[in-house]
């Protein structure tokens, strides 16, 4: 059984709705904001999508999932459509003018696929290659990809940016989370007692924005409603690794 204390988020009236986002994704460790991308930018995203040459190693296709590894290198054109100054100011505000890009990936899931993803964490990252450090490992390679669990110190440092292309619900995929399971560190997502913790749904808008912690437990269904659910997933951090080691997609916003 996750064992942790309650979260309990007073709000003053005064907070305004971003201070409301930040202290939520401190406490929770999850948060929503709507409308962060007009249907016409969201409309010049897919465009670039759509046109990158899909046949290189870092694509994955199949019936299930179409993914883009190393997204934003893959296809460079997304980069200005994505960090607007819009997103950039949320990011400073809710992280801090230092954070840097560290991992991309674009996941398209089809309106047919049956592709389930039980609760888990996220517990890697994408570095440039492998060395023998103390408190990294295991380590793993995916595509040509070194990746690694860290100190938790890295992991509890990371914003992940989930930007919704699609309406997401319940019926699509969207994402399922245990607020306040990030507190508790690591852990295996079989010690959650259901009777105690509470799921929460992330239903989000074409144009939202979804930011969480790495730590979070989270989850998502398969579709039944034979609708998309395509989502770009950013991570950004503010921490140097350790000499001799480099974030594999390190990348300035600024």
């Amino acid at each position: 059984m996750i064992a942790r204390q309650q979260a309990v988020c007073v709000i003053p009236r005064q907070m305004t709705a971003l201070t409301q986002n930040k202290q939520a994704l401190l406490d929770n460790g999850f948060t929503t904001i709507d409308n962060v991308y007009t249907p016409e930018e969201i409309n010049k995203i897919l465009a670039a999508i759509n046109e990158v040459d899909t046949t290189k190693e870092t694509f994955r296709k199949s019936a299930d999932l179409f993914a883009i590894r190393q997204f934003l290198k893959e296809v460079p054109a997304s980069n200005t459509l994505i960090f607007t100054e819009k997103l950039k100011s949320l990011i400073t505000q809710l992280g801090g003018h230092d954070y840097f890009v560290v991992k991309s990936i674009y996941f398209d899931k089809p309106a047919t696929s049956n592709w389930y993803v039980p609760y888990h964490q996220d517990l890697t990252i994408s570095v440039d290659k492998k060395l023998q450090l103390d408190g990294f490992g295991p380590w793993t390679v995916k595509q040509h990809q070194f990746a690694v669990q860290p100190p938790i110190d890295i992991l509890e440092n990371i914003l992940t940016l989930r930007i919704h292309l699609d309406d997401t619900d319940e019926k699509n995929g969207a994402l399922r989370v245990i607020p306040t399971s990030h507190l508790t560190k690591i852990c295996r997502p079989g010690s959650i007692d259901r009777a105690i913790e509470t799921e929460r749904t992330c239903i989000i808008k074409a144009g939202g924005l979804m930011i969480m912690k790495p730590l979070i437990l989270h989850r998502s269904g398969r579709t039944t409603n034979n609708r998309k659910r395509r989502v770009i997933h950013i991570e950004l951090s503010n921490k140097e690794l350790p000499a001799g080691l480099r974030w594999a997609e390190r990348m300035d916003l600024h």
